[in-house]
C-alpha cells in the first residue's frame, strides 16, 4: 500500500482477532483482515476460520489442502492491513511496552503496545476509517460513549487498544456524548486557575489569620503542597490506571474511558486535559475529610494543609496541559519529554507529571531504551 502508513501488532493483539466479525490471519511478517473473505472462501468458512489468529504459511502451502493460485496471493495482498511486531533479531513475540521493537517488514522501529515511536507521532492526525477498519475498535467520526456502551468488548481487547493513540483533527475533541452533554466533557486549561485560585487563596489568608505562629503556618501550607505530590502519584498509579484490576464488563470498561482512558485514546486532545470542575469537587471531598481527621486538633491548621493540597493540584493541570501543548524551560522540557513517554512508549511506569520524585522512591521511573531505524508506524 504504498503511501500508506501501515500498523503494527503484536502476536498477542492478532490471536484476538480469532472470529468470523473480526478475522485476522498473518502471512511471514505481514497481517491480513479477511473478516469479509470467510463466507466466500472455496475452501469453506470453517477452514479460514481454523486458522483465524494465527500464521497461515504452512496451510497456503499445503498441496494436500488446498492448491492456491497466483490470484489468490493477490486478493490475500488487498486485505494487507499492517505488520508483525517483531524484535531486532526478526523473531515475532509477544512483548511488554517497556521493549522496543522493529517493523517487520524493516522500515523502521515502534514500540509494539502502542504503535508509535517518538512523541512527534502523537500528533499525526488519524486516519478514522483506515483506523477503524484496521482495528474494529472505535470510529473516532461517531460519539464513542455509546460504541464503547454496546459494543461487547473483552477487557484485554479494550486495554490493548486505549493504550495505542489516535489524534482526533489537529487535537481537537472527537465526539463523546454527541448531544447536548458533550460541552459538560470539555474543559479549557484557562478554567482551572480562574475557578480554583480564588478559593485557595482566600482558605489560605483564613487559615494563616488563625494560626499565630506564621512559620507553623508556612510548615503547614507546603506540608499539604507536598502531600498532593504523593497524592497525585497514588492516583495516576493505582485509579487512573487501574488497568489489570477492571471488572470485565461494560461497567467497568466505561467508566474507565471516562476517568483516564480516553486521554491515552487521545492523548493531545486540549480540552479533555484538565479535570472538569464538578469531578475535581468529588475528588477534592476525601481529601477534605483526610485533612482534617488528621489535624483534628486544630480547624486552621486543616484549612491550612487543605489548601496548600489544592495548590498542589492547580500545578498539576497546569503542568499536565503545558507538557503535551507548549514549549517549555529547560526543566519543564525534561519533563515533557518523561511525560510523553509514559503516552507513547511505557505506560506501565512514569506516573508522575509534576516530577519524577515519587517514581524514583516507588521504583516506577520510565527508563526508555533508544530506538533504532528509520521512523515508521
Amino acid at each position: 500500500m504504498p503511501g500508506k502508513v501501515l500498523p503494527v501488532f503484536t502476536p498477542a493483539e492478532i490471536e484476538l482477532h480469532n472470529n468470523a466479525k473480526s478475522c485476522y490471519v498473518t502471512l511471514g511478517s505481514k497481517v491480513y483482515d479477511v473478516t469479509e473473505f470467510v463466507d466466500g472462501h472455496p475452501g469453506g468458512e470453517d477452514l479460514v476460520l481454523e486458522y483465524a489468529g494465527k500464521d497461515v504459511t504452512e496451510i497456503l502451502r499445503d498441496e494436500s489442502s488446498h492448491v492456491h493460485s497466483d490470484s489468490a496471493y493477490e486478493i490475500l495482498e488487498e486485505c494487507h492491513i499492517g505488520f508483525v511486531a517483531s524484535e531486532f533479531n526478526g523473531k515475532a513475540r509477544t512483548v511488554d511496552a517497556s521493549q522496543t521493537q522493529q517493523v517487520a517488514n524493516g522500515s523502521g522501529a515502534v514500540y509494539a503496545t502502542t504503535g508509535m515511536s517518538c512523541e512527534e507521532d502523537l500528533s499525526v492526525d488519524t486516519d478514522y476509517t483506515q483506523d477503524f477498519q484496521t482495528h474494529k475498535f472505535l470510529d473516532l467520526s461517531k460519539p464513542l460513549l455509546k460504541q464503547l456502551w454496546f459494543s461487547g468488548f473483552s477487557k484485554e481487547f479494550y486495554l490493548e487498544q486505549i493504550h495505542r493513540p489516535r489524534h482526533y483533527k489537529g487535537g481537537e475533541s472527537a465526539p463523546l456524548f454527541g448531544n447536548f452533554l458533550e460541552p459538560l466533557s470539555k474543559t479549557a486549561w484557562y478554567v482551572v486557575p480562574i475557578m480554583w485560585l480564588p478559593p485557595v487563596a482566600y482558605g489560605t489568608f483564613v487559615g494563616f489569620s488563625g494560626l499565630a505562629n506564621a512559620p507553623a503556618a508556612a510548615g503547614y501550607w507546603v506540608g499539604g503542597l507536598f502531600l498532593w505530590t504523593l497524592i497525585e502519584y497514588l492516583m495516576h498509579r493505582f485509579l487512573f490506571h487501574i488497568d489489570h484490576y477492571l471488572p470485565d464488563n461494560r461497567v467497568g470498561l466505561t467508566l474507565h474511558f471516562l476517568l483516564h482512558g480516553i486521554h491515552h485514546y487521545l492523548p493531545m486532545d486540549k480540552y479533555r486535559l484538565v479535570m472538569p470542575p464538578t469531578l475535581f469537587v468529588v475528588l477534592a471531598t476525601p481529601f477534605w475529610k483526610l485533612a482534617h481527621a488528621v489535624f483534628f486538633y486544630n480547624w486552621y491548621a486543616a484549612l491550612t494543609v487543605y489548601c496548600g493540597g489544592i495548590f498542589g493540584y492547580i500545578c498539576y493541570d497546569m503542568t499536565h496541559y503545558f507538557l503535551h501543548h507548549r514549549n517549555l524551560p529547560m526543566y519543564y522540557k525534561q519533563l515533557k519529554k518523561y511525560h510523553l513517554q509514559h503516552h507513547f512508549a511505557d505506560f506501565d511506569n512514569g506516573f508522575g507529571v509534576t516530577s519524577r520524585f515519587w517514581d524514583q522512591v516507588f521504583g516506577t521511573e520510565l527508563e526508555t531504551p533508544a530506538l533504532k531505524g528509520a521512523k515508521a508506524l
